[in-house]
């Protein structure tokens, strides 16, 4: 998978697409939940296969972390360590803004991919968007 930092306006609305197909399709997240007031700010990412757009992301930086968000990929493309790339091509960008600290809220269906990759829980279970989560940080 080729994982671009977004740059114009046609990856935005391929990370978008791929964000639409999971959250809001796949999930059931009203769009004006996850298109939201930060995706003007955040550095968005988008994963291709070949010109496919398949997996998609968004980085903030919030109270000395960097936060993780709308990390997603099209269900035909899970199982292959795809989210586990666009999280590499994260948390390098992280160390480039010279912070050393990730933060992101999980499914907690997801939880235990998040911990495979250094991640802990450091909440109780929460509801965002109807959906069971927790909070989780990583030392970079």
């Amino acid at each position: 998978m080729d994982i671009i930092k977004v740059k114009n306006k046609q990856q935005k609305d391929d990370a978008f697409y791929v964000r639409r197909v999971v959250f809001v399709e796949e999930q059931q997240v009203p769009l004006e939940i996850e298109i939201d007031e930060f995706d003007d700010s955040a550095i968005h990412f988008v994963g291709y296969e070949g010109k496919q757009p398949v997996a998609a992301s968004r980085l903030r930086f919030v109270h000395g972390f960097g936060k993780l968000e709308r990390i997603c990929v099209l269900k035909d493309y899970r199982g292959q360590s795809l989210g586990k790339q666009i999280i590499d091509s994260m948390e390098e960008v992280i160390r480039d803004y010279a912070y050393d600290k990730a933060k992101l809220n999980a499914q907690t269906q997801a939880e235990s991919f998040y911990e495979s990759l250094g991640y802990v829980t450091i909440s109780d279970t929460f509801m965002d968007a109807g959906i069971p989560h927790v909070t989780m940080v990583k030392k970079l």
